[in-house]
C-alpha cells in the first residue's frame, strides 16, 4: 500500500459517509477506491466495503436515536423483511458475482430519476395521506430490497428512500433514520459472512471506515440539524443517481 492510498481511502470514506447517510450510493465511491486504489478483486471489495457501511451507519443510528428519531417498534415491520432479504442476498453474493445486478441497477435508477423529477414536492413535503399501498406488498419490497442490500449494497440506500417515502409516506428524514437502522443491523452480519469466506481485506477496509465514520457522523448532524435538511437532501438524491448513471454507463 503506497502512502498515498491512505489520503483517498479516508477522503473517499468520508465522502460516501456523508451520502449514505442522507441519501445512499455512498458504495459507488468506496467500491472505485478500494478495487481502482486499493487494487482489491471486486468479490474482496463487495466484502470489504461493508466496514465502513457499518462504522458510517453505526454512528449516524447512534445519533438518530439519541434525538428520538427512531421508534423500533414502529420501524420492525419494515426492518425485519429488509434484514430477511439481506441475509438471503449476502449468501447468494458469496457463490455469484456482483456484475450480474449492474444493468438492472441501471434501469431502476433511470426509472427513480425520472419520479425524483416530476414531482419534487413529494419528497420534501410531509404527507398527511396514508400509504395506498397494501403492507404485504410494502413487506414484499422490502425483502426485495433487502436480497440486493446484502448482494451488492450499491444504490441500496436510494431505492430504499424511495419505496419509504413514496409509498409508506415516511417524510425523508424519518425514511433516512429507518434505512440507517436496518442496514447497520444487516450488515453487522454481512461482515460476519464475508469475513469467514475471506472476502474481507481488513487494512483497506478500515482506513475506509474511519472515514466514513466521521462521515456518518456529520450526514447526521445537518439531516437533525439543518432547517433544509429536507431540501438539500433531495438535491443531494438527484446528483447522487445521475452520477451513478454516468459510472455505470462511462466506466
Amino acid at each position: 500500500m503506497e502512502w498515498f492510498h491512505f489520503p483517498i481511502a479516508v477522503l473517499g470514506g468520508l465522502v460516501a459517509g456523508v451520502v449514505n447517510t442522507l441519501t445512499g450510493n455512498g458504495s459507488a465511491i468506496t467500491l472505485s477506491v478500494l478495487m481502482g486504489v486499493m487494487g482489491l478483486p471486486p468479490d474482496v471489495a463487495n466484502g470489504t466495503n461493508r466496514i465502513g457501511i457499518f462504522a458510517g451507519g453505526a454512528v449516524s443510528t447512534w445519533a438518530f436515536w439519541r434525538e428520538g428519531k427512531i421508534d423500533a417498534r414502529s420501524s420492525l415491520p419494515y426492518i425485519l423483511p429488509l434484514c430477511i432479504g439481506a441475509v438471503a442476498g449476502i449468501e447468494v453474493s458469496l457463490v455469484l458475482s456482483p456484475e450480474a445486478f449492474k444493468n438492472t441497477m441501471g434501469i431502476l435508477l433511470v426509472f427513480l430519476l425520472l419520479v425524483l423529477l416530476v414531482n419534487p414536492e413529494r419528497w420534501t413535503k410531509v404527507s398527511t395521506e396514508p400509504s395506498r399501498i397494501p403492507k404485504w406488498v410494502l413487506c414484499l419490497l422490502f425483502l426485495a430490497l433487502g436480497f440486493y442490500g446484502g448482494f451488492i449494497q450499491m444504490g441500496m440506500g436510494v431505492f430504499l428512500l424511495a419505496i419509504m417515502v413514496l409509498g409508506a409516506r415516511f417524510t425523508i428524514n424519518e425514511a433516512n433514520a429507518i434505512k440507517l437502522l436496518g442496514v447497520t443491523l444487516y450488515t453487522a452480519y454481512a461482515i460476519l459472512r464475508f469475513s469467514l469466506s475471506a472476502k474481507i481485506h481488513w487494512p483497506s477496509g478500515l482506513l475506509v471506515a474511519s472515514g466514513q465514520f466521521a462521515g456518518g457522523w456529520l450526514g447526521a448532524w445537518f439531516s437533525l440539524h439543518h432547517p433544509r435538511a429536507a431540501v438539500w437532501t433531495y438535491r443531494l438524491l438527484v446528483v447522487v443517481i445521475v452520477a451513478a448513471l454516468v459510472q455505470l454507463w462511462c466506466f
